[in-house]
């Protein structure tokens, strides 16, 4: 014999209540990947500008410092600017995904 479902106190509120949150948490990832943060190193020599979901979307580095020649000096800054930019844009994730997840690394 089938047993009979009994609908739980507020299940249809709690369904909206859950895709709303749905919504607004896809608002914030599109938001988040429209947001830009820059990084930079050697005082500005090197610059990378990143999305908020991690897209590297530019780098760039001052003619001066590919024209001395330095290759080791021109990857190290590229690294720590890249590094950086990384840094900064999961911070900025943590902040803007936090209320959705609770506290927890998107």
């Amino acid at each position: 014999m089938a047993k009979s479902r009994t609908p739980l106190p507020g299940g249809r509120n709690m369904f909206s209540q859950v895709q709303r949150m749905q919504a607004e948490l896809a608002q914030a990832q599109a938001e988040l990947a429209e947001q830009t943060i820059e990084a930079s190193a050697g005082g500005g020599a090197v610059k990378v500008v990143m999305s908020g979901t991690q897209e590297c979307r530019s780098i760039t580095i001052d003619p001066a410092l590919i024209q001395s020649g330095d290759g080791s000096m021109l990857q190290d800054l590229v690294l720590l600017a890249v590094n950086q930019a990384i840094r900064d844009s999961q911070l900025l994730a943590a902040r803007r995904l936090g209320p959705f997840t609770g506290g927890l690394a998107p």
